[in-house]
């Protein structure tokens, strides 16, 4: 049922989860939130909402007409759409991808999980970048001992100066989790 990375159609099961919009609404929130790993607007947003309506993780509450504009159809979100949500984003919080943009979608709507889920998919994901760098690490020491010049792995190099800022990262973000620095309430507001 669900896209593999359909971070259009997550943003909107994230917001909805705050309160019922209309697609246009969802749109101005987009955009002016700046969630840059959205493309593809306003046409993606549109095909997102009707996918999911037609999935029924999103349902129609109501109508909402402004002046003389047209009436406006809007959603709310299904417990369906909220089991989807959960699912969705600890499994890319949980899951290492080269596409660094679906951990930034990710990251931008975690705040929709439970605090313990989400410092449990975060700890999931250091695991695996742990495991990684390791293999990056041997994978480099076997290229040294091949005789490989080292400007012809400058990429391997690369991969585990992101990787390690990553872990970093992470590991900074769940300390300060673990110490009660960040306020864990829904924060996305349209």
């Amino acid at each position: 049922m669900a896209r593999r990375h359909d971070l259009v159609g997550l943003t909107v099961l994230a917001m909805l989860t705050v309160r019922a919009a209309h697609p246009y609404e969802l749109h101005r929130f987009i955009v002016d939130t700046h969630k840059d790993f959205i493309t593809g607007l306003p046409r993606s947003l549109y095909h997102a909402v009707e996918r999911l309506a037609k999935d029924e993780l999103i349902v129609p509450a109501g109508t909402d007409r402004e002046g003389r504009r047209p009436e406006r159809t809007v959603y709310e979100i299904t417990g369906e759409g909220r089991e989807e949500l959960a699912t969705r984003l600890r499994r890319l919080l949980e899951t290492p991808d080269p596409n660094r943009l679906t951990f930034v979608a990710a990251v931008s709507l975690m705040g929709c999980l439970p605090l313990a889920d989400a410092q449990r998919a975060l700890r999931t994901r250091g695991a695996a970048i742990e495991g990684i760098l390791a293999g990056l690490d041997a994978h480099m020491r076997a290229l040294d001992a091949g005789g490989l010049p080292r400007v012809l792995m400058l990429e391997i190099e690369y991969e585990q100066a992101l990787y390690t800022a990553e872990l970093d990262w992470i590991t900074g973000l769940l300390d300060r989790l673990d110490k009660g620095e960040l306020d864990w309430a829904p924060t996305i507001e349209m």
